[in-house]
């Protein structure tokens, strides 16, 4: 017997959120697979920047650009008491938690409750979230996963109100646990070592599409000190660059979507076995596409063919992780990238047609010991290299290569606490790089 399941997208709790191609792409994955397993699915997103409810409410549509990122709605909340020091506003981002109430009550013959979760610091959203369904739908066991679940799957266990907290990849857990709930046996288990053997994600699902996340990977070959990517994916996996582009033209042709995101922590690690022959398919179907790459890309690859192949096939968003200009921390850190990579990067893309503003710099600061000498050296480096600097706030993460560092250097409790992750605290800051440093910083930056 199928099942009827609930997938919830929760709300953001945070100081400020802006969706930047974001959406709940793992838990999308699942659905598409539980329907491959005879179940019926249901899909609420609180971050739904379209639900037809919310004008009706008084709030705003808020503004969205042709790319497919934008603002999301937004409602001023009380602060947890955690965070009470901070003199910004807490914001809840999405729809109303009165329309949530509503939205449920339309799927009272729901037998399981899936939800997901993002950034272990917006864990105030998810218990919202759980606390709202519980209500509403009593007697429903409720499942919670995601990366707040697997990085702090304690905390998850102990506080959320959970039935059950799965950690790591959900797809089999999930078939694995419906069996011992239901006695439901899988028809179609997928192979792990296959991401191809996965169905694609439901995103029919989704209220409308303005754009759609691509995965041609999981996990990274590299092990950066300060990056999860490890914990969420034992190895780096990639799927067969030609089945990608059957995915993007099925979306395309199934929703006129232009716009596609690429959210893998390695999409330019050797490039000719995957964006390379990826574009050229592209390409040869005489696709319309719009690429945005938010993540941090690798500049390592970057050459003359890459940055003309990126620049003809529509690549509009291009960000790179550079994290610093310190030779000393680029090793300690991963030695993802060095200095001379990122001059040499840079000029390909300029010669192939992208101006200083599209190749945007992530730097990270706010690192434990990290003197603001440093990012400011870094700063001035990638600005004289001819790209954008971006700065990007630390934020401390469980089970990374730098997390013992990083509770030694916190003066917040940021092992018991996850709100204290949040990299709005510059959780890590000293004497030397405080948040008024930090202020100057950005206010120096928007300048440019």
């Amino acid at each position: 017997m199928s099942k009827k399941i609930l997938l919830i997208n929760p709300w953001i709790h945070d100081f400020a959120a802006y969706d930047f191609w974001l959406k709940p792409l793992g838990l999308l994955y699942l659905g598409g697979l539980l329907r491959q397993n005879g179940h019926r699915i249901n899909f609420i997103d609180c971050l739904d920047p379209y639900h037809p409810a919310m004008p009706n409410e008084g709030h705003k549509r808020p503004q969205r650009h042709s790319y497919g990122r934008g603002k999301f709605f937004r409602q001023v909340i009380p602060k947890p008491d955690s965070l009470k020091m901070i003199s910004k506003n807490y914001c809840r981002y999405g729809i109303t938690p009165e329309i949530f109430r509503e939205d449920l009550k339309n799927h009272q013959d729901t037998e399981i409750v899936l939800i997901t979760s993002m950034m272990t610091y917006w864990y105030p959203g998810v218990f919202e979230a759980i606390k709202i369904i519980k209500e509403v739908l009593p007697s429903v066991p409720l499942v919670l996963g995601g990366k707040y679940a697997t990085l702090c799957s304690e905390h998850a266990a102990k506080y959320s109100g959970a039935d059950f907290v799965i950690t790591g990849s959900g797809e089999k857990q999930v078939l694995l646990l419906l069996k011992d709930l239901f006695g439901e046996e899988p028809s179609c288990m997928p192979d792990s070592e296959n991401l191809d053997s996965l169905p694609y994600p439901a995103f029919d699902l989704i209220r409308k599409i303005d754009q759609l996340p691509i995965a041609t990977s999981r996990g990274c070959p590299y092990r950066c000190s300060y990056c999860a990517s490890h914990i969420f994916n034992d190895k780096f996996r990639r799927r067969d660059p030609v089945k990608v582009v059957d995915e993007i033209e099925h979306w395309q042709n199934k929703s006129g979507v232009k716009n596609f995101s690429f959210y893998d922590d390695a999409l330019l690690v050797n490039p000719q076995e995957m964006i390379i022959p990826l574009l050229h398919e592209v390409k040869k179907r005489n696709l319309s596409c719009q690429f945005h790459c938010p993540n941090g890309l690798h500049l390592r690859e970057i050459d003359k063919e890459l940055s003309k192949l990126l620049y003809d096939s529509g690549f509009k968003t291009i960000r790179f992780g550079f994290e610093t200009a310190d030779f000393q921390r680029q090793k300690q850190t991963g030695g993802k990238v060095i200095n001379e990579e990122l001059l040499n990067g840079v000029r390909h893309l300029t010669n192939a047609g992208y101006k200083t503003d599209d190749i945007g710099i992530y730097l990270l600061c706010g690192l434990p010991g990290q003197s603001a000498a440093e990012v400011r050296n870094s700063i001035e480096f990638v600005r004289e290299c001819g790209a954008k600097p971006v700065l990007a706030e630390y934020s401390p993460i469980p089970g990374t290569k730098m997390w013992a560092e990083a509770v030694v250097a916190s003066p917040f409790d940021i092992q018991s606490e996850p709100v204290y992750h949040n990299n709005s605290l510059l959780p890590c800051r000293n004497s030397d790089f405080s948040y008024a440093v930090y202020e100057e910083l950005k206010t120096e930056l928007k300048k440019y």
